[in-house]
């Protein structure tokens, strides 16, 4: 009470005005470091000086003292409170607000989506989303970005001011905002994680099929009314050809058929990927459907007797994301020659190790046939192996690793390339190795068998380099543990040659071959439904095996 009757003498209209407003804008604005700053010692200062030499009050009547004692009270209750709390913060935090991370405090990029509004600031370097109910802001911090921190609501209702009546901007008063350590705002992993089965029997399918290139997976989502157990319980669908490279745009209609069901490591629950593969709306293949020709030789009842197994090294090679050099590589630069780093263990030696494997978990955790993985001969690239597959089997399983590899390399910030020969000079290719056999080759006598598919591959030789995937010529030169593209040989434990045969298939006497030709780009599909189609369906004259026996030496 004192403090009031000696505002109410001491201080001027005008400042009592200035009070006033200051009050409003700490209630009503939302002010910047340097602003809250300024203003705070400058009230200090007029303050000191006022106390220290009062002015002459001018005369106001009885009557009119009442009512400014009223306005006085309020406003000296609310100055002071905001004063000192303005003091004490600033004497706590030395002055600065940057610990907030927030927009209003931080040299930011801010774009308003549904204003479409952008502010200047910054060079920035992270994109973040910090979502709300009802307002959507996309964020760009600077590189010399704090530490993590969290703020909670109560702490944003603390420091934001009410929002003036035109145009503002509500949102909603629970939620968290976390700044990770790159600056980057995330507040969607709990909605990712978020498990709908209480709530619903629903489950979402992620289709996945082959693109135009013939190299490249797409996959789109829809919503399932109850969990599946087998493709034939899947509607089929269709997608936008032409945006693709499989359908022209003025009849870009392509259907997709569901042909084999995994589990979805990334949504979990019930949640599933479905391989696919792509007809017309007449139900013909369209033309980089290659499932459906692989599919009619595998379902051949001289196949199925067969029962041919497949096991698939697929090989690939990871990428820095701006520079397109290898994962571990100095830009520009080479590391040390190769020899350290296949199956190598060490920062200098393996890069990428994280991703190969959390790509072994989710394949098992999907329902992959996954049978191995390793770091390769050249840094940067890894290997994986599916297998024993039998028949088409083994192209789904392919594909669908393929898939969630890309993922994976998507979400670590990787890039991921099947080019069978990535760099050029004295570093090795990438292949994807496929080694077959057939039930009569894993019997006893099985590697007079095995000799008699070779003899039938040596034959067709031509046919299976041209389908065994774009740019292989760049690989298969005879170096790096290859056989020349032009010229067909095979050997016993030999890498460089076109078939190999392991040491325990010869000293046994049955076993399995390797088809060492395959590029890592090559489709699983057209390599396995070749394979089969020449080793089994296939007879050559006898006049050209006999010539081929004769030259291969083979004593079939």
């Amino acid at each position: 009470m004192i403090l009031c009757f000696l505002l109410e003498y001491v201080l001027t209209k005008d400042e009592v005005a200035m009070i006033r407003r200051f009050s409003m804008t700490l209630n009503e604005g939302m002010l910047h470091q340097h602003a809250i700053e300024v203003q705070a010692m400058s009230v200090k200062v007029q303050l000191k000086t006022i106390l220290l030499h009062p002015p002459t009050p001018s005369p106001l009547s009885h009557s009119q003292r009442p009512q400014i004692h009223t306005h006085l009270f309020f406003f000296s209750f609310s100055f002071f409170f905001h004063f000192l709390f303005i003091l004490i913060y600033l004497y706590i935090h030395k002055y600065s607000f940057s610990f907030l991370h927030l927009p209003i405090f931080s040299t930011t990029t801010i774009t308003n989506h549904s204003s479409g509004r952008r502010s200047s600031a910054a060079s920035p370097v992270k994109m973040a989303q910090c979502l709300a109910p009802s307002v959507q802001w996309q964020m760009r911090l600077t590189k010399n970005a704090m530490e993590p921190s969290c703020m909670t609501s109560k702490m944003w209702n603390s420091f934001s001011l009410k929002p003036s009546r035109k145009g503002a901007l509500k949102t909603a008063t629970k939620f968290r905002i976390c700044a990770s350590a790159g600056g980057t705002i995330n507040r969607l992993e709990d909605l990712l994680n978020l498990d709908v089965s209480p709530y619903t029997d629903k489950i979402i399918a992620e289709y996945i099929w082959i693109g135009g290139s013939g190299t490249d997976v797409r996959s789109k989502s829809r919503t399932i009314s109850k969990p599946v157990e087998h493709p034939s319980e899947l509607p089929k669908w269709n997608y936008d050809g032409s945006s693709t490279g499989q359908a022209p745009g003025e009849d870009s209609e392509v259907i997709l058929y569901p042909q084999a069901i995994f589990k979805d490591p990334f949504r979990g629950g019930n949640n599933i990927l479905v391989i696919c593969d792509a007809y017309t709306p007449q139900g013909e293949p369209i033309p980089t459907n290659k499932r459906a020709k692989a599919a009619e030789i595998f379902s051949d009842p001289k196949v199925v007797s067969q029962v041919p197994w497949f096991g698939i090294e697929q090989e690939y090679t990871l990428l820095q994301t701006d520079v397109k050099w290898p994962l571990g590589w100095p830009v520009g630069g080479y590391p040390g020659p190769q020899g350290p780093y296949y199956c190598g263990a060490g920062a200098d030696k393996s890069f990428g190790r994280d991703i190969s494997d959390a790509h072994y978990k989710a394949c098992l955790y999907a329902g992959i046939n996954i049978s191995g993985t390793n770091g390769e001969v050249m840094p940067g690239q890894w290997e994986f192996q599916v297998g024993p597959s039998v028949g088409i089997e083994a192209g789904d399983h392919i594909w669908c690793a393929r898939y969630l590899l890309e993922r994976i390399t998507e979400q670590a910030g990787v890039v991921l390339t099947l080019d069978p020969k990535p760099i050029e000079g004295d570093w090795n290719g990438a292949g994807c190795h496929t080694n077959y056999s057939t039930k009569p080759m894993r019997e006893e006598g099985g590697f007079e068998v095995i000799k008699k598919a070779i003899l039938n591959l040596s034959l067709r030789h031509t046919e299976h380099i041209s389908a065994y995937g774009e740019g292989n010529e760049r690989r298969l030169t005879g170096k790096h543990e290859t056989a020349s593209i032009n010229q067909f040989s095979w050997g016993v434990a030999n890498r460089g040659c076109s078939i190999r045969v392991g040491r325990d298939t010869e000293r046994e006497g049955k076993g399995y071959l390797e088809d060492r030709r395959p590029a890592s780009n090559m489709d699983p599909y057209t390599v396995t439904g070749l394979l089969a189609e020449t080793t089994i369906l296939w007879e050559p004259t006898l006049e050209a095996e006999a010539l081929a026996a004769q030259k291969l030496a083979l004593n079939v």
